[in-house]
């Protein structure tokens, strides 16, 4: 509870505790969103004499963020009548502080989404990367495949507006049909059980280029979210763009219940790309549930291993960020051909590649565990820059 710390019977000018805490409530934490009030940033604030004083709790000591707060915290409180000097000091919080600020600004974010159209209770994984190439949408179709196969109800959404590319992967076209104001999912055939497909492929030719911007962009995942039929899902997986841009940012704002999957390739110098889209996941408050290494070494028939775009990338990204590698698939040429023909629900479940997504979702089904939040975000990309670039032991 804030208290004000002026001694009893001490002299105070005309601003009140109270009213020196609403001026503070105009400061907001760039990162959560939130007034540093309501995230209980704020440990003491008084005024003496027109000296207003305040101590602001920061999560880590050398949160970069500091300054900017600091000139924050000072410009609000010499803006309030009576205030003629402000002193403003910062100090560290403890893990109870911490635990009790994440805990706010979830709820917070929670209060801000979306009336999707599916229960609270599915599980939602948006599969991103830092950058293209690494197979992030094979990744996100032959996932929901195994969670089918698994027998839950599965919704995929191609939320990659420009790059879509899950309708050619999975064989289907649209376009989509519309019952009582809803627009219906394709639906997929995965042996007894059935894949529910969105994607902006169905709605627009698969040469024709979109040219949309962040509004029309982020708008476009809202309608996929609110305005489609999805059912009573278990899980969606949701394929994001490459890279930290706008729709990343929306799906953020709009689903944050929503856990990240990291894609990567086995290099490091990817590893480190893909570190960003995890530091965006802490800056948009989003879970990451663990990272996926994709295209890893693979050995052939005559035990020679092959190591064609690096090694231990994966691990080490996981290892960095505090999550678990779910799984690290290895390069199979007969799984890109089954991808160009649209032909991944037909992949033989006993195959290596098909084997490898059966133990990821088994990982994220029963074991994969949230992202510990309690860190300063802006300072997440550094610590993977510099574990990516130790040698591995």
């Amino acid at each position: 509870m804030l208290t004000d710390p002026s001694p009893a019977g001490a002299p105070t000018c005309p601003p009140s505790h109270d009213q020196l805490l609403e001026a503070l409530r105009d400061v907001v934490d760039p990162e959560l969103g939130e007034d540093i009030v309501t995230l209980g940033m704020v440990r003491a604030v008084a005024c003496r004499d027109g000296a207003a004083r305040a101590e602001i709790a920061l999560t880590v000591a050398g949160c970069p963020l500091r300054t900017q707060l600091r000139a924050d915290v000072t410009r609000r409180l010499a803006a309030v009548p009576g205030v003629e000097s402000v002193e403003v000091t910062t100090g560290v919080m403890g893990t109870d502080e911490r635990a009790r600020l994440m805990s706010t600004a979830r709820r917070a974010a929670q209060g801000r989404a979306v009336a999707a159209s599916f229960p609270n209770s599915a599980r939602v994984f948006a599969v991103v990367s830092g950058k293209g190439g690494v197979g992030k949408s094979s990744v996100t179709a032959n996932l929901g495949i195994a969670l089918a196969r698994r027998g839950y109800a599965v919704g995929l959404l191609d939320a990659d507006i420009w790059g879509f590319s899950i309708p050619r992967l999975l064989g289907v076209s649209g376009p989509l049909r519309v019952a009582a104001g809803k627009i219906l999912p394709a639906e997929i055939a995965v042996g007894d059980h059935q894949l529910r497909v969105v994607s902006m492929g169905f709605l627009a030719d698969e040469n024709e280029a979109i040219m949309w911007r962040g509004l029309v962009l982020a708008r476009a995942v809202q309608h996929f979210l609110e305005d489609v039929a999805w059912g009573p899902l278990d899980y969606l997986l949701v394929d994001m763009p490459p890279g930290t841009g706008d729709v990343q940012m929306a799906l953020a704002r709009m689903l944050p219940r929503a856990e990240f999957l990291v894609v990567t390739t086995p290099s490091a110098a990817a590893a480190s790309v893909a570190g960003r889209a995890a530091d965006m996941a802490r800056k948009g408050h989003v879970r990451v549930a663990g990272v996926i290494e994709n295209m890893a070494p693979y050995t052939t028939e005559y035990g020679r291993r092959h190591a064609i775009f690096g090694d231990g990338g994966g691990a080490l990204l996981a290892a960095a960020i505090g999550v678990p590698l779910l799984g690290s698939l290895p390069l199979d040429p007969g799984f890109t051909a089954a991808g160009d023909a649209g032909a991944f629900t037909q992949l033989d479940a006993t195959s290596p590649i098909a084997v490898g997504f059966a133990a990821i979702a088994e990982r994220l089904v029963t074991r994969a565990a949230p992202l510990d939040m309690s860190g300063c975000t802006a300072r997440l990309i550094d610590h993977v820059e510099e574990a990516l670039a130790r040698p591995a032991s």
